[in-house]
């Protein structure tokens, strides 16, 4: 399997890399003009662009622009100095490009009403894919979510371990109960998704958080939630609430955290949150 392979089987499973790509040399260097590295999250490599303390160097750049997905640029120079620490008698230059390899993100949609017919839609416009899941097979299916990469009909905790939940995954809580929404909401809170939204009113989220917090849940596990879900835009229809939804993942996927903190209608995204649950 070479680089390339290895970033499509990476993006397919939803997992961020960086490749890091010798762009320009100038001189004598251990490797070569376009040899590239990748570096996994957990931080195993493949490929090489020289070795020494340079790639090492690399790949603790790497690891941060996973982090960040923000690229950077490295220059180096092999003097004599850094030949002999590296064990590279070489006295070249180079310049490294390491970028972020973000997978496309995944929409986890828990239920199929309206509501969750056009997040589906918008969320595939703005570059989601979609996963429909609900319990009732009249809600979960290609017919009536054509653009959804999966629909599963199935009770709610026979589909959690079958979904590939990772930092890169939407969920978004819409199913047709206060019941089924903290079923989904529960088990939410134990993955590593970037974002986990669940509709309804400030009084329905802070009722369900309190319930869950007696189960043993710590207040910590909560605070990744958006709830309300959307934007504060005023919507009313499936098709506002939908817009305002969507809006809110790519403010979340693309702005900073200030930005789309004082827009968003959560009760978690605002200072006033212990006196509210209190």
């Amino acid at each position: 399997m070479d680089v390339y392979e290895e970033i499509v089987r990476l993006r397919k499973l939803g997992q961020k890399c960086a490749l890091a790509t010798i762009v320009q040399v100038n001189g004598s260097i251990p490797s070569y003009e376009s040899a590239k590295m990748l570096v996994r999250e957990d931080g195993s490599m493949m490929g090489t662009i020289g070795g020494g303390c340079v790639e090492a160097e690399v790949w603790n750049a790497a690891r941060e622009v996973i982090e960040s997905e923000k690229p950077r640029h490295l220059n180096f120079s092999l003097g004599q100095d850094a030949a002999y620490d590296n064990g590279l008698i070489c006295g070249g230059q180079l310049n490294i490009f390491v970028e972020p390899v973000i997978p496309q993100p995944r929409a986890f949609i828990f239920g199929g009403g309206h509501v969750s017919k056009s997040i589906s839609k918008a969320a595939h416009l703005a570059g989601f894919a979609t996963i429909i899941v609900d319990d009732r097979e009249a809600f979960a299916n290609r017919e009536r979510f054509p653009e959804a990469e999966e629909t599963y009909a199935e009770e709610y905790e026979s589909v959690f371990p079958k979904l590939p939940i990772t930092s890169s995954s939407y969920i978004v809580i819409v199913t047709r109960g206060h019941r089924d929404d903290m079923r989904v909401l529960r088990w939410a809170v134990s993955t590593p998704a970037k974002y986990i939204a669940m509709i309804g009113s400030k009084r329905k989220t802070i009722s369900v958080v309190r319930e869950l917090e007696r189960e043993g849940i710590p207040r910590a596990a909560f605070e990744k939630i958006f709830a309300p879900m959307g934007l504060e835009i005023g919507a009313q229809s499936p098709e506002e609430i939908a817009i305002s939804v969507v809006a809110e993942m790519i403010a979340v996927r693309r702005a900073p955290e200030a930005d789309w903190r004082s827009l968003s209608k959560s009760v978690f995204a605002h200072e006033n949150l212990r006196a509210l649950l209190k």
